[in-house]
């Protein structure tokens, strides 16, 4: 498969980008999008160019390391996958594809389609910690905890942390990714006894960052590549209201 790419060049934090146009040609269409940017870096690097710098790590759609904007898409033009996990078939055979890092102020670009995202490992670690002494690895039916509410705590923290919400959102809202990392915790009793002061402490980091505020278009659902709900948002919202009345 061949293709036309105009991907963003950008040499540091500092410096003007643009788009840059390159040829690729005889991909199989079972690549990865990874493995053709990897194909394209090669023959940059056989020609004495500077490679494309672009973000990796477990490439299996784990790590949330991988996220770029494809023709205005977060991961691309298929829901529910990351980019690593994207293929080249998801494409017509000369198709034109516009490569971009994510767009937010808080994930200023670093080079190419590489952004700074430890604005939301700060959010983390304003969340706190867990203070129960669980010890070691409890038998399973040690803590009773219903099925169900099990079953959406685990859906809330099948987040990856991709960013792929915000750079969908058109206010650069973080919520979804709060509201997983809160909605992980509060369903359980592990994580009641921070429950309060966890969902302040997120919440006041975020509006820290400079990530904007929900205006409810669902566009960061239809993008996460775990198909985060955004239920979790509403009971972010409830958890907020009921931390200013405890």
């Amino acid at each position: 498969m061949n293709f036309t790419l105009d991907i963003w060049r950008q040499s540091g934090p500092r410096e003007t980008g643009k788009l840059v146009t390159y040829k690729i040609s005889d991909i199989p269409a079972d690549a990865s999008f990874l493995e053709m940017l990897d194909v394209l870096n090669e023959e940059l690097v056989r020609k004495g160019d500077e490679p494309i710098a672009f973000d990796h790590d477990c490439r299996e759609g784990i790590c949330g390391s991988c996220g770029v904007m494809v023709n205005g898409r977060a991961h691309g033009p298929h829901g529910g996958i990351a980019t690593c996990e994207l293929r080249m078939r998801a494409f017509r055979d000369g198709e034109h594809l516009v490569v971009e890092p994510w767009r937010a102020k808080p994930f200023p670009v670093i080079k190419d389609l590489v952004v700074d995202r430890t604005s939301f490992d700060r959010i983390m670690q304003r969340g706190g910690f867990v203070s129960v002494k669980t010890g070691g690895a409890p038998d399973a039916n040690a803590i009773p905890v219903p099925k169900v509410i099990a079953d959406e705590a685990f859906d809330a923290a099948a987040c990856i942390g991709c960013g792929a919400c915000v750079a969908a959102c058109k206010n650069g809202s973080a919520m979804l990714f709060v509201s997983a990392k809160v909605s992980q915790l509060a369903l359980l009793p592990q994580g009641d006894a921070e429950r309060t002061a966890r969902v302040q402490g997120m919440i006041a980091q975020m509006d820290e960052e400079g990530f904007g505020s929900c205006s409810n278009t669902y566009a960061c659902e239809a993008e996460c590549p775990k198909e985060i709900s955004v239920s979790h948002i509403a009971r972010l919202n409830r958890e907020f209201l009921r931390s200013q009345v405890l």
